[in-house]
């Protein structure tokens, strides 16, 4: 007896992995008939798929001799479980020498909507006061490592983001969301003491990609006494962005000179 298909599958989306998945390290190029054979489906739903999966960025489509290959979009579609298990393992040596350099709690976190979800926490070893969990969410325009990701957004994005905090009576003006961004934009790390968890100084900096683009952050947080805000905006800052530079470097990123 012949088996019935899944109604809950989308032939679409099924036919376009399976094109994606004939792209091999033996055979990275294929013309629109090898596609068409492999899969046997005709021609014409053969480039359909094709014609789709090159408007998206996933296949590169040589018009010289009417081959495709895999386009950079596939890295990006791939990035949430290699690309996030692949920072969380460079930077967790990284984040336990930067503790044990400064005493100071570390972790990391990424962009999760309006919130920054914390994804790795080395406490300090004489003891931490911090709230944070791994797994915890919190606000990330109130948080240095959610700034620092914030201010690696467009103006449009933010703008997207924020309209329905925005809107509402406790939600800050949008005008204030993009000013904080513009502000962040320019420095190398971002310092506060006490925004979100009084009694707690922290300097955050961007974790970056190959491509640039701030796929993380990190953070180091110490009790608010005076000797700590005077240290993170010296020698704790410099410490805090050249572990940044240096997880970022491990990940591709062609850091600037003075800062590896």
């Amino acid at each position: 007896m012949e088996e019935k298909p899944d109604r809950y599958m989308v032939p679409g989306l099924v036919r376009g992995l399976n094109v994606l998945k004939l792209f091999t390290p033996e055979t990275p190029v294929l013309r629109l008939s090898d596609i068409a054979r492999a899969l046997g489906i005709s021609r014409s739903a053969a480039f359909r798929t094709t014609y789709t999966l090159t408007e998206m960025g996933c296949l590169l489509h040589d018009v010289r001799d009417q081959s495709y290959s895999v386009g950079a979009g596939v890295l990006r579609l791939t990035y949430g479980f290699v690309g996030a298990r692949e920072i969380t393992e460079i930077a967790q040596p990284e984040l336990e020498a930067l503790r044990n350099r400064l005493g100071w709690s570390a972790h990391m976190g990424i962009l999760d909507g309006t919130s920054v979800l914390y994804v790795v926490r080395v406490p300090a070893l004489p003891g931490d006061m911090s709230i944070v969990q791994v797994g915890r969410r919190l606000p990330a325009r109130s948080t240095t490592m959610g700034r620092v990701l914030l201010a690696d957004l467009t103006e449009a994005q933010l703008i997207d983001l924020f309209r329905a905090e925005a809107a509402t009576e406790k939600g800050r003006s949008m005008m204030e969301v993009l000013a904080q961004a513009r502000a962040d934009r320019t420095a190398e790390a971002v310092i506060h003491a006490g925004d979100f968890e009084a009694g707690i100084v922290s300097v955050g900096a961007a974790i970056r990609d190959i491509s640039g683009r701030a796929v993380a952050a990190i953070n180091v947080t110490s009790p608010n006494h005076p000797e700590t805000v005077k240290a993170a905006h010296g020698p704790v800052r410099q410490e805090v962005v050249r572990a940044a530079y240096r997880i970022s470097r491990l990940l591709g990123f062609d850091t600037p000179s003075s800062a590896k």
